[in-house]
């Protein structure tokens, strides 16, 4: 099958679908795969929970008051679970990667069950402007919650999705679709006309499959949304690699002292990682997930990707161990880079170049 969006200029494109800036990606055999599981079997992997996920009561007083607040929301996050995370800032609602459904597989009777209940339930959610979407993995790109999204009151979100996700979208019904290439950019109409919220696609390590034949065929990536109150990144599902000091680059000219520095706050993945021979190539441990931290250069971060669905074979509550391990090598806080409770809200102090 063709690539319709082949460019032979950009090195991430191939005439049959997309690869990664700085290391190929290769699918698994099926070898790897058994021997991957045969390995986790016999070590009895994933090992129990040391500690209980923590949930929280949301806020929903702040959450709602916040979504009609306009050029007074207040910057801020909040944890709906996985990857999930409610945006608000520059006066809209932005959701990451929806996913509210029990399983993440193909059907609902099987595959990956949630652990812990989403933070937030779709009936929950303020109305919601803008849907980031990274990749078409199914603990990413969840159907029924993509769906009930089209269908909420008051219209349907803008979906925003890396190359080759219209026609999915299309055979559900849903039109209100922008797709963008690596450093596409797409601007959003911000409460106050007269300010510019650019969304920018931005390179990841990773890879796309919906099924077992249309592996690469569609892009991936993360997202950065230049709010002029918040400047925030999300990474989507990514390995390690040189393309995070380059997206600092990038935006370095947007992100002077002057302007109000790096990016406010950067979602990024913690979890998901073991073992290492088998998902090096398609996600961060937590030690890289720091390394990713001090190379986008941002003040705050926020831990995703974790303590929602068990993928691989560290325990579900292993990541933030972990994460504070690196986080002391580095001499880094927990302020910094937080793990907080599935349906808690951070709070983010508005840009001072605003």
């Amino acid at each position: 099958m063709k690539n319709p969006y082949y460019n032979p200029a950009k090195k991430h494109h191939r005439p049959d679908g997309f690869q990664n800036n700085y290391q190929s990606f290769r699918g698994k055999r099926w070898h790897e795969i058994l021997r991957w599981r045969w390995q986790a079997w016999r070590a009895g992997h994933p090992r129990p929970l040391q500690t209980p996920i923590p949930v929280v009561a949301p806020d929903l007083d702040f959450v709602h008051a916040n979504a009609q607040a306009g050029l007074a929301m207040q910057p801020a996050a909040t944890w709906i679970g996985h990857i999930t995370v409610l945006l608000q800032i520059g006066g809209l609602n932005l959701l990451t990667d929806p996913v509210f459904s029990e399983r993440c597989f193909p059907v609902q009777w099987a595959g990956p069950q949630r652990q812990t209940p989403a933070g937030l339930r779709l009936d929950q959610l303020p109305h919601i402007d803008v849907v980031l979407l990274s990749h078409n993995h199914y603990d990413h790109m969840d159907e029924a919650s993509l769906v009930a999204l089209s269908q909420q009151a008051g219209g349907a979100p803008l979906f925003i999705t890396p190359l080759g996700h219209k026609h999915w979208f299309a055979r559900r019904g849903i039109h209100h679709v922008v797709e963008l290439d690596w450093w596409d950019e797409h601007v959003l109409p911000a409460s106050d006309r007269s300010l510019r919220m650019p969304v920018v696609l931005t390179p990841a390590q990773h890879w796309s499959a919906r099924t077992t034949r249309d592996a690469l065929r569609s892009l991936w990536g993360g997202f950065a949304v230049l709010s002029p109150d918040c400047h925030v990144f999300f990474a989507g599902d990514t390995a390690y690699s040189k393309d995070f000091t380059d997206i600092r680059q990038h935006f370095a000219r947007a992100q002077t002292p002057e302007q109000g520095g790096g990016f406010d706050l950067a979602l990024l993945p913690i979890g998901a990682y073991e073992p290492r021979w088998f998902m090096k190539d398609q996600h961060v441990n937590p030690e890289e997930s720091v390394q990713i931290f001090e190379d986008l250069g941002c003040k705050r971060a926020l831990a995703v990707h974790w303590g929602t669905f068990q993928l691989t074979d560290e325990p579900l509550d292993q990541p933030p161990r972990d994460l504070a391990i690196a986080l002391r090598a580095r001499h880094l806080s927990a302020e910094q880079f937080q793990v907080r409770p599935i349906g808690s809200t951070m709070t983010i102090a508005p840009r001072k170049g605003r």
